[in-house]
């Protein structure tokens, strides 16, 4: 006979619009145990699983703060409630809550003030919009992203009392394995029943397992940020029907290392609640963000390969992306299920752009054929193991469906190569780190050499700002005196003056240094010394950048920059990942315009 031997739920706390998947374990009856289901339509020795998820509604309704989700909130802000903003961002567990959180909070009173005054609402606060002043919001609602939540066949807001016990009332809200908690289930806690049924009698054959979960919680949502314009232009055009800028000749690039599920473990990230580090919190995170910023083109990294296939992609698709990827090759990171190798994907919007030819760059490959051509055969193997890590790079060229060049160069294609890496090597690896990217560089200099295209290059190069990968991007050489050179074993980066390249390549955020009056703010979160930002990573461990854009600055102008996090932004004493960012880096954004070519 079937026998349910146990019942339990992965994730500890429940969170509207992350899909509940209980782990349900069976006995068969060849006593075989496997977690497989047994629906009514393949049923199993005359018998299946039916499933029933229940709200408990107690008569006394309970609030969650938001600062601290798991928690039960004890006072509310009387200034949330009239400036209009969404009452569960107005809840805090304790005073000392309240007050830690006081930056913060202000913040969102101001930018509901400013978004009252330019006829702004609640509605648009909760799903995402660029407000009059460029304002991103990311905390676009997950039900209203395209996320499915049907949770089988039953209402998903049922008026009828289905079972009672004292002063609870339990509604039946989804008769499926799988159930996505909805706003309704705030501060509630749900029951899941699992049970064996007889085929012919459709009774409950059994012992009926029950799982009570804790009270649902709201997604924490991070506060929007600011898309910045630095080119000295206020109006950086009119807002389309998306609310998106529409700036003619004008298209936004977002590169963004979004934290593989495999390395998002508990050991390497203890200060994240287990919940909020979960791969079905944290996707649907990433995804309220991604889709919230609005890009035109969208540069991820530690994509892995079972979520490019079975969420990224169809769900950008759903937002009117097309999907290009390439995974790392897997001589190194190989675990058993090549489902879990991450890489590099790039989306991109197709009213704005066509495909037009993709390459694919595999270091390992070069390092074959660069040991093949200076290693001595006795030495090959030592330099392969130090070579060998995997990494790939997505080069991308596409066609936009906008021009700004003007009367004279009528139908003129305007072509984009986008560069999407991630140069994930040791620390100590110097060597191999600043070959591997010169390897690209030397590759986009032959694209560059075969058609007059502005180039973009994007990633988590794992580098620096001042080290010698950096100054090959940002300078087009190397120091022959730098540190960084020190370390190589293999003579792979002699002589040093071949160390260049000939693209002149610009980080684009370096535009925030380089602006005078009016982004002091912004500036403050800029290294002085390297125009670079304070940190696009931020761990317990590490505080840095690491992440950049840069793009052909004869090609390209940048008009405006998403703004950079500070300490106010990430609150006090956090570091990344969180409840409120699902990535232990912070995603990057530019808008760019293309130059007029001139004519020839």
């Amino acid at each position: 006979m079937l026998i349910v031997l146990r019942v339990h739920l992965p994730s500890d706390i429940p969170i509207v619009g992350c899909e509940l998947t209980p782990y349900v374990l069976l006995r068969r009856p060849d006593n075989t145990v496997n977690t497989e289901d047994v629906p009514e339509s393949a049923p199993i020795d005359r018998h299946f699983l039916r499933y029933k998820w229940y709200r408990i509604q107690s008569d006394k309704q309970v609030a969650v703060c938001s600062v601290h989700p798991s928690e039960q909130a004890t006072l509310q802000c009387l200034g949330c409630i009239k400036a209009k903003i969404p009452v569960a961002k107005s809840y805090h567990c304790s005073p000392k809550c309240f007050s830690d959180a006081w930056q913060y909070h202000r913040t969102q009173h101001d930018r509901s003030a400013s978004s009252a005054n330019d006829n702004g609402n609640e509605e648009e606060e909760m799903f995402g919009r660029f407000n009059s002043g460029s304002s991103i919001s990311s905390s676009l609602s997950v039900s209203a992203s395209g996320t499915n939540l049907t949770n089988g066949s039953t209402a998903l807001y049922p008026s009828v009392v289905t079972q009672r016990n004292g002063s609870e009332t339990w509604f039946e809200v989804g008769c499926s394995k799988t159930y996505t908690p909805t706003a309704d289930d705030i501060g509630h806690v749900l029951k899941f029943e699992c049970v064996v049924v007889d085929v012919e009698t459709k009774l409950p054959v059994g012992h009926v397992n029950t799982i009570l979960t804790s009270r649902v919680i709201p997604a924490p949502s991070p506060s929007p940020r600011d898309l910045i314009p630095v080119s000295g232009v206020d109006v950086l055009g009119h807002l389309d029907s998306d609310g998106r800028i529409s700036s003619s000749g004008t298209f936004t690039v977002l590169s963004y290392n979004i934290l593989s599920d495999v390395y998002a473990t508990s050991e390497s990230y203890s200060y994240c609640p287990s919940w909020a580090l979960s791969w079905p919190y944290r996707r649907q995170n990433l995804l309220r963000e991604i889709v919230g910023y609005l890009a035109d083109i969208v540069c991820l990294q530690e994509v892995q390969s079972d979520h490019f296939y079975e969420f990224f992609s169809p769900e950008l698709e759903k937002h009117g992306y097309q999907a290009l990827y390439k995974r790392k090759t897997n001589e190194v990171v190989y675990t058993g299920n090549p489902h879990t190798i991450d890489g590099c994907a790039t989306f991109f919007r197709r009213e704005r752009f066509t495909h037009v030819k993709k390459y694919e760059v595999e270091f390992n490959k070069a390092a074959q054929s660069l040991t093949d051509a200076l290693v001595p055969s006795a030495q090959k193997k030592t330099a392969l193991n130090r070579l060998v890590k995997d990494n790939v790079a997505l080069i991308v060229v596409l066609e936009a469906k906008f021009s700004n060049q003007g009367p004279d160069n009528p139908g003129k294609r305007q072509l984009l190569c986008v560069a999407n890496t991630q140069v994930n090597v040791h620390h100590e690896l110097k060597d191999v780190k600043l070959w591997q990217v010169h390897t690209l560089l030397k590759g986009l200099e032959k694209i560059a050499a075969s058609a007059d295209i502005p180039m973009l290059v994007c990633g988590d190069f794992n580098s620096v700002p001042g080290s010698a990968p950096h100054a090959l991007l940002a300078m087009g050489k190397v120091d022959p005196l730098h540190p960084d050179l020190v370390v190589d074993l293999l003579g792979i980066l002699r002589p040093h003056n071949k160390l260049t390249h000939q693209l002149p390549l610009v980080s684009a955020y370096s535009s925030f240094a380089r602006m005078g009056l009016g982004l002091e703010q912004h500036r403050r979160r800029m290294d002085p010394t390297t125009n670079e930002p304070l940190f696009t990573n931020c761990t317990r461990d590490f505080i840095g950048t690491l992440d950049y854009i840069f793009y052909t600055a004869d090609s390209l102008t940048v008009e405006s920059l998403l703004e950079l996090l500070d300490e106010d932004n990430l609150r006090k004493d956090t570091a990344l990942p969180s409840p409120e960012w699902s990535s232990d880096h912070i995603a990057l954004l530019a808008e760019f315009r293309c130059k007029p070519r001139p004519r020839r």
